[in-house]
């Protein structure tokens, strides 16, 4: 299984400004297997210290100091542990806190040592010991499930990838591209991003394996709350569990989830499904400049799930309706929306934790929506996921007029295109669209 996140771990292990590098992600993600693979790759050995199997070896990171820690384990592991030669890899790192704190020191005493910690429930740790990571001394990658551009490589889909480089509107792909590109797009949605049921897919090609293995992980998720829930608050973890991929898309109402329960409770319980990566939010913002994040509303928002295959799998939609169906009809296009999110924090810079956004205006006269709200060169470019003719695109057109856009983005099952200043991407384009919103003064050119 390849990564993307590959290409930046290279980078990390020949930078002459390395630090020790914490990976941050959900559970079940890859990251373990990433960075194993990493290391046996580009490492003589690799040195994996799992501290949730292993919890005696915690006591060795009683000292901050990276060479004796390094010499206990040695001995512990009967395992020499040679600068430049050797990745330590520090597992499941949450278990152990005074290793985390260590983290700090390698860089200072032990620069050539290349060390990498993850952990899937880090967050929690880092919230209740309030840690701080002094710049310069720790760096940190951020992994998500696979993007499409992903498990179309994995699939061996390289042509095709190619071809998506190549695509724009002087050289559109044919027809019968386009609509391989769109059933595998619709294959992914019911796939989804998790490595595993990736890896089960593409070994046995069944639907209803990968289902199975869905629930499975979906359970996962829900036995992981006893580990950093105390009992109130379990309760609380379990309803907005079970309600958030229903609300996808739509703006998030605590009575929504149990009317019940104090809007406090449940507020806490959704911060902490964030902290575990199982939901991610879309803030609202008046996007009246840059950085979105200075204009960002913390009181409204909607939910994005972890990955698209877990959610449709909760909505037990049928198979042949997702392959043979145009994605934005189906549930008012909570599909269709959760795919383009995930695809737009899956191609974000992996050293951010990218912050998603949407547009709203409630004024009683003039309502208006957009679905997302990105920078690109530093531009303010609206995105709308939208079926139809671009015609229909009213809550995107008062976008553009009010903020002085230039050019809009439509997403759908359409074929790249652009008419009245809104260019029309079609869903498995996503990674490109950087690329072609760059030749936006070529695009503009084309229709004067």
């Amino acid at each position: 299984m390849k990564r993307d996140i590959e290409t930046e771990l290279k980078k990390w292990k020949t930078s002459p400004n390395r630090m020790p590098l914490i990976i941050r992600g959900a559970r079940q993600v890859g990251k373990s297997f990433t960075i194993e693979k990493f290391g046996n790759e580009f490492f003589t050995n690799i040195m994996t210290i799992n501290f949730e199997f292993e919890p005696a070896i915690a006591s060795l990171f009683e000292t901050p100091n990276p060479e004796e820690i390094v010499a206990q384990l040695e001995i512990k592991k009967k395992t020499k542990i040679t600068p430049g030669e050797t990745l330590l890899f520090l597992d499941e790192i949450q278990y152990c806190p005074k290793a985390i704190i260590a983290l700090r020191y390698f860089k200072e005493k032990m620069p050539n040592l290349h060390v990498i910690a993850a952990g899937s429930l880090l967050e929690f740790t880092l919230q209740d010991h309030n840690f701080s990571f002094p710049v310069g001394r720790v760096e940190f990658l951020y992994l998500r499930p696979l993007s499409f551009n992903e498990f179309l490589y994995n699939k061996g889909e390289l042509q095709l990838l190619d071809a998506f480089e190549q695509v724009s509107l002087d050289n559109p792909l044919p027809e019968s591209i386009h609509n391989h590109a769109l059933e595998l797009f619709k294959k992914y949605i019911l796939i989804g991003g998790m490595p595993a049921v990736t890896d089960l897919f593409l070994k046995h090609n069944s639907y209803l394996e990968c289902q199975r293995l869905q629930e499975i992980l979906t359970q996962t998720y829900r036995n992981d709350f006893g580990k950093y829930a105390t009992k109130t608050q379990y309760k609380h973890l379990q309803k907005c569990f079970e309600r958030a991929p229903h609300l996808i898309g739509q703006h998030f109402k605590f009575v929504s989830v149990d009317r019940e329960s104090r809007s406090r409770d449940i507020k806490i319980a959704l911060e902490q499904l964030c902290w575990a990566g199982l939901i991610n939010r879309i803030y609202a913002t008046s996007a009246s400049g840059i950085p979105l994040m200075a204009q960002m509303n913390e009181n409204k928002f909607k939910l994005l799930y972890l990955d698209i295959g877990l959610l449709q799998g909760i909505h037990q939609y049928d198979n042949e309706l997702i392959l043979n169906q145009d994605i934005l009809q189906i549930n008012a296009g909570e599909l269709a929306e959760q795919f383009v999110g995930q695809e737009l924090l899956a191609y974000g810079k992996s050293y951010e934790n990218k912050q998603l956004f949407y547009w709203n205006r409630e004024a009683k006269s003039s309502l208006a929506e957009v679905d997302f709200v990105i920078t690109i060169n530093s531009e303010i470019v609206p995105i709308e996921v939208k079926a139809g003719t671009t015609g229909r695109l009213k809550s995107l057109r008062e976008f553009m007029k009010e903020k002085k856009s230039t050019l809009g983005i439509r997403v759908s099952q359409n074929p790249l295109s652009l008419c009245d200043n809104i260019l029309s991407v079609p869903f498995y384009l996503l990674k490109q669209l950087p690329r072609l919103y760059k030749d936006k003064g070529t695009l503009l050119h084309k229709l004067t």
